[in-house]
């Protein structure tokens, strides 16, 4: 890794003073500043592009004690998902495979039928659930955004519109619900309340029941450069060394650890109430951060400097395009483009327009960008000369999808690890 960048003294300075959102010690390490940012999923109607846009800190700082990375700042989750939230799960084709097969993996494994509870935390649209109620396997679902939950209701899934955590937990308790599979996917770090959060997976799973839960894993976060992945709906960026730590603080087991592609390289965790025999995968990633040294603020000294590179790489690439006349739009209003186009200070004068499948986000504008959103439809008509592919992690679905594009000449810009151009060849290095 780089050489580190030296931490502003105002940054350390807040990073000591804070307390770990999880074990509660204070005197946190620097470990990345991006600045001030406005909300990732924050997209505006036009007509609000004239007001003031609510920007917060988002600042990245590791707990040497239970060894968590997380950011300083947070938003209220009520600003965060309850305020016309655009991500619905199923516009995602490639997300919708994965999860479709993991629900029938676990049905077989599980031995899931008719007299068992599947709860789904963060359910969102009904994507994961509906392949259980398919086979006749009782859900509940619950998530806070009322958009995407009504659609889920609307189709035939239970769906409770709250915030997961203790209370609520107690309450289903109360009402008789022992859930034997409890699904978590990337809601882990988006939860204010992470030991809330965990203890309710406690208090719902029947004694000899299961959570299975997905969550980006921060070493390839460090490692692929993943920066544009940290945004304020994203408080905590877990190791296995921390989710160790995290579990075992509420009296639950990691069972089972699995590394795997989504989101830019993801795990897969099991937990449950019972101390295993094994712990297939636990023992040997343990093992692994340890020797790389995860567990130690040494890891991301120079993650700054690194991400630092990854702009000035981007940026030239940008430049040198628009200085040869040539056009450039982006691909996908993800949360993560938001924090990408702004960290690089872009809007309408380099991307001309931004295009997304999902209809909830079309003819808004990217909040702080104020690049214009439109259908992919738009591609038929105007073909700008490159297009930056904001969902990197979506890569192969979407050059799949847009093969008319690259036929006619068009090339995508894949941002991360470091720039490289996609044609009718692919161009590493930056090269067109």
């Amino acid at each position: 890794m780089s050489a580190p960048l030296p931490a502003s003294a105002e940054f350390t300075a807040r990073c000591q003073a804070a307390a770990c959102r999880v074990c509660g010690a204070q005197g946190l390490s620097p470990v990345l500043d991006l600045g001030s940012m406005p909300l990732s999923d924050g997209f505006l109607r036009p007509e609000q592009l004239e007001r003031p846009l609510p920007r917060y800190p988002l600042e990245v700082a590791f707990c040497p004690d239970c060894t968590l990375v997380q950011i300083l700042e947070t938003v209220p989750p009520e600003e965060l998902f309850c305020r016309d939230y655009p991500y619905y799960a199923s516009v995602s084709s490639s997300w919708v495979e994965h999860c479709r097969r993991s629900a029938l993996a676990l049905i077989e494994e599980r031995g899931l039928g008719a007299n068992h509870l599947v709860v789904e935390l963060a359910s969102n649209d009904g994507y994961m659930l509906r392949n259980f109620v398919e086979r006749g396997i009782p859900v509940l679902g619950i998530d806070p955004a009322e958009g995407p939950a009504r659609q889920a209701e609307a189709a035939g899934i239970p769906t409770r519109v709250a915030f997961f955590g203790r209370e609520l937990a107690e309450e289903l308790r109360r009402d008789g619900v022992r859930a034997d599979l409890v699904l978590g996917n990337n809601v882990l770090a988006h939860v204010a309340d992470t030991n809330g959060f965990v203890a309710g997976i406690g208090r719902i799973l029947a004694d000899d029941g299961v959570a299975v839960l997905e969550m980006p894993y921060l070493v390839d976060l460090i490692e692929r450069r993943e920066f544009d992945t940290i945004y304020h709906e994203h408080l905590c960026y877990f190791s296995v060394s921390a989710l160790e730590r995290l579990f075992s603080r509420h009296g639950l087991h990691l069972v089972q650890v699995d590394r795997i592609p989504t989101h830019g390289g993801s795990l897969r965790v099991r937990v449950s109430p019972r101390q295993p025999e094994a712990r297939p995968g636990v023992e040997a990633l343990l093992a692994a951060e340890r020797r790389a040294g995860v567990d130690q603020a040494g890891y991301y000294q120079g993650f700054a400097r690194t991400v630092e590179g990854v702009r000035s790489e981007l940026l030239a690439l940008l430049r040198r395009l628009r200085g040869e006349g040539k056009r450039v739009a982006a691909y996908g209003a993800a949360a993560k483009g938001t924090i990408l186009l702004n960290y690089l200070g872009l809007d309408r004068r380099t991307i001309e327009y931004a295009v997304d499948k999902n209809p909830h986000k079309q003819g808004k504008l990217i909040p702080g960008a104020g690049i214009p959103i439109a259908s992919p439809d738009r591609l038929r008509t105007d073909r700008p000369d490159y297009l930056l592919l904001l969902p990197w992690n979506l890569r192969q679905e979407v050059l799949a999808q847009q093969q008319e594009f690259l036929a006619s000449g068009g090339r995508f810009i894949i941002p991360l690890p470091r720039p490289y151009v996609v044609g009718p060849n692919a161009v590493r290095g930056g090269a067109a």
